[in-house]
């Protein structure tokens, strides 16, 4: 069974924003505008947080790329009481919108903050309707939403490799922030290959996952720049 993971270079990310601009044209994610902006109501699956050391001319700015972790042992699953967030059999932590009643217990219990609740209709004015992704859904007011490593190009990459009688390679899947990163920071894969790329740079000297004595197993690992 494939275990999905991610692993993110911090020693290539330059902070460019082209995966946060990416995820939001493939997962139907609207612009929150200024009102909401100015009420800290943030509406992105993977952030870009700054880190800022030094001062003056030795200051130093690096950035965290954080999409969802997809924890083996997810806190935001057992608190869920419609069972509306899910760990699917692929390590997938799974969100099920129409089950959703916005309660946010499950955003309350991520350590990650990496869930974001919908406040508002969400709207696509003129000819952005045409833009619209049709292989993911748009989500009502009032539900909590969060990256799910593109799950709709994993489906569609596994139904081209059955009707092409093979089983899935490595780098068959690619979310979309990791195609859209011009410095190549972002891999993906499966963890359970000991071949695949995702697998080695997970056991790399360099590898580290946020947070690991909460004892939620995320399966996305950051590489720590080199010295």
């Amino acid at each position: 069974m494939t275990r999905w993971g991610m692993a993110i270079d911090l020693d290539r990310c330059t902070g460019c924003g082209a995966c946060m601009a990416a995820c939001h044209q493939e997962n139907n994610l609207a612009a929150v505008g200024a009102e909401q902006a100015e009420k800290s109501r943030s509406f992105h699956w993977l952030r870009l947080l700054p880190e800022v050391s030094g001062s003056g001319s030795e200051v130093k700015v690096r950035y965290l790329p954080q999409p969802c972790f997809q924890c083996h042992n997810p806190p935001c699953v057992k608190v869920c009481p419609v069972h509306a967030t899910y760990l699917s059999e692929e390590g997938i932590v799974g969100q099920i919108y129409s089950r959703c009643i916005g309660c946010r217990y499950c955003m309350a219990a991520c350590p990650y903050n990496a869930k974001v609740f919908n406040w508002y209709e969400p709207e696509w004015p003129g000819e952005l309707k045409q833009k619209v992704n049709p292989d993911v859904s748009t989500r009502p007011k009032g539900v909590v939403e969060k990256c799910t490593f593109c799950h709709q190009r994993i489906l569609t990459a596994r139904e081209e490799a059955r009707a092409a009688g093979r089983e899935l390679r490595d780098g068959d899947v690619t979310p979309a922030c990791a195609e859209s990163c011009p410095a190549q920071a972002i891999v993906f894969g499966d963890l359970d290959d000991p071949a695949s790329r995702i697998s080695r740079l997970a056991r790399s000297p360099r590898a580290f996952r946020l947070y690991e004595d909460l004892g939620t197993e995320p399966k996305v690992y950051y590489l720590a720049e080199k010295e």
